[in-house]
């Protein structure tokens, strides 16, 4: 990334978060430069445009960076029809009824940790542990867009139709990326996310943000 950037590694995505954070907060001080990009990752973080690198490199090993709290970020929420591929399956593996797997999975407020693979693609933790699921053998040559899914500790939304391995849980009309709107993503790190089910002609009804969170960020 050149002598301007700095990629800070560290063990958990949790502890991503708290850096971001912390990092955003800096910045917003003015103790960072005001065009630095902070793009978080699984177990890293990059700051680029750094005037000195190397010296914000000695200085980070003194910092005290707390756990990222839970609140704050703006809340989407996205109705979901809960009739995907993989549903049954994912039920099985929790060893829950389908009914269940949906309460379970939409009872959770999710927060997206980074984006990468897709433009408008997020990575959404808060989904606890013993319910992660292993991706898909063989992967599907085309997901549909919408399409809401989980894999690993991660739940994610296909923003269009691609490739992809993870399980299919269901649907959304929502449109994650839209270069011609302003954000063109729907999601970025710290947005909150909730699902709500919702009956299948409501499918293309799309998401609604959160009042006392100023919309989706």
């Amino acid at each position: 990334m050149g002598r301007r950037a700095l990629l800070l590694e560290v063990d958990s995505t949790e502890r991503v978060t708290a850096w971001h954070a912390e990092l955003l907060r800096r910045r917003a001080a003015g103790r960072l430069p005001a065009d630095a990009e902070i793009v978080p990752a699984a177990c890293t973080v990059l700051l680029d445009g750094l005037a000195d690198a190397a010296a914000l490199a000695a200085e980070l090993t003194g910092w005290r960076v707390p756990p990222a709290g839970t609140g704050g970020g703006p809340l989407l929420e996205v109705r979901t029809v809960y009739d995907g591929a993989d549903l049954a399956e994912v039920a099985a593996l929790w060893g829950v009824a389908v009914e269940e797997a949906v309460r379970i999975h939409s009872s959770v407020e999710y927060r997206v940790a980074f984006c990468g693979f897709a433009p408008g693609f997020g990575y959404l933790t808060g989904l606890p542990e013993r319910w992660s699921v292993p991706r898909r053998a063989t992967p599907r040559t085309s997901v549909p867009a919408g399409s809401v899914a989980v894999a690993g500790p991660y739940t994610g939304v296909y923003p269009q139709a691609s490739p992809g391995g993870w399980r299919l849980l269901g649907r959304t009309g929502l449109r994650l990326w839209d270069p011609g709107r302003q954000p063109a993503a729907l999601l970025a790190p710290g947005t909150r996310v909730r699902f709500v089910p919702a009956d299948p002609g409501a499918a293309g009804t799309g998401a609604d943000a959160g009042a006392d969170a100023g919309g989706p960020a």
